[in-house]
């Protein structure tokens, strides 16, 4: 066992994390559920979520027998939207193809919709005890400074360059403290900014820190300007009802209920009587709101509207009228919640 993976281990054992909903445990679907949740999101937010969901979703055959529209009102607010689709689908698949249990070969996990190598090296690893290498952010963050890799790990120069290195340091027993230990360290101590060099088990033969050069790795992302956008949102109000749009299955919130959207040019009273047979008043603006993806910023101007009268052009499959308490707990999306809490109060 390299002496890497010696220090990591005996360090996870005593004080790694120990006590987290999804550990203790071998069963893989609890391990993939947390997986899955954990993907670009911090572990402090993913605990209630993960609780709920798993006593909403107990098992694989409850989770595919559910509606997609279920899946994503559980987990509504935890955000990238595709997640929750694909963890359905593939729950849809294991049932399908796999008699219901969860696969242990390691290339057909990875067939599953959305479990990439090194998620499926973490399920494997921790429910299977396969000796498989994980290299999520984290990971590339602890080794490129260990290491001392110069180089945007998202690079694909970069990122095989620290796959090799990370097949290298794998143990040959102990592969479950070991995977731990490396999520751990980076989540814990190596952090992006303000890192815990003092108490790093693995401080004394970083390169990074030798160096003095931990709070240059690993080299960021090459910045580009993150592009704007502008839509208007139409709160459209029957009594204490409004009225929700199923937006696509594809794009962002796809498969989500939002506000029905409009350009900020249009002429919105000729779009509510061509579009829903609907006439409306009282228009009124309410105060801007600005919701931040990881590839652009997106500006949403909500208007609030009276309908007056409305014929049954609206669409019963794509569009439906709820209550403000109703709607705050259907399937939507954060910054529709929050303007509906707003309305509320």
């Amino acid at each position: 066992m390299s002496d890497f993976a010696n220090r990591l281990i005996a360090w996870q054992k005593i004080h790694g994390r120990h006590d987290l909903p999804w550990q203790n445990t071998i069963d893989p679907y609890a391990i993939w559920v947390s997986e899955i949740m954990l993907q670009q999101t911090q572990v402090a937010a993913v605990i209630g979520y993960y609780s709920e969901f798993m006593q909403r979703f107990p098992t694989i055959a409850s989770l595919a027998n559910a509606t997609q529209e279920e899946v994503l009102q559980h987990w509504s607010g935890l955000g990238y939207y595709s997640r929750a689709r694909n963890l359905h689908n593939a729950a849809v698949t294991i049932m399908d193809k796999h008699h219901g249990q969860f696969p242990q070969n390691f290339e057909v996990i990875q067939t599953l919709s959305g479990i990439g190598r090194s998620t499926a090296a973490a399920i494997a690893s921790f429910a299977f005890s396969q000796v498989q290498t994980i290299l999520d952010g984290n990971v590339k963050r602890v080794l490129a400074r260990h290491f001392l890799i110069e180089g945007w790990p998202g690079s694909p120069k970069i990122e095989k360059e620290l796959w090799l290195l990370a097949e290298k340091l794998l143990p040959e027993q102990g592969m479950a403290a070991y995977t731990q230990g490396l999520m751990d360290l980076g989540a814990t101590l190596c952090v992006r900014s303000k890192p815990k060099c003092g108490t790093c088990p693995l401080s004394a033969s970083c390169k990074a820190l030798q160096q003095q050069r931990v709070h240059e790795l690993p080299t960021p992302k090459p910045r580009k300007a993150i592009p704007e956008k502008h839509t208007t949102m139409l709160i459209l109000r029957r009594g204490d009802e409004v009225l929700l749009e199923k937006r696509p299955s594809t794009g962002i919130w796809g498969g989500l209920w939002s506000f029905p959207e409009v350009e900020n040019n249009q002429n919105v009273t000729a779009l509510m009587q061509n579009k829903f047979g609907i006439i409306a008043e009282n228009d009124v603006s309410l105060p801007k709101l600005t919701h931040v993806f990881t590839h652009f910023k997106l500006h949403i101007q909500p208007r609030i509207l009276q309908t007056l009268k409305q014929h049954p052009q609206v669409n019963q499959a794509a569009h439906i009228w709820l209550s403000i308490e109703d709607a705050i707990g259907a399937a939507i999306p954060t910054p529709i919640r929050k303007i509906l809490l707003s309305i509320q109060k």
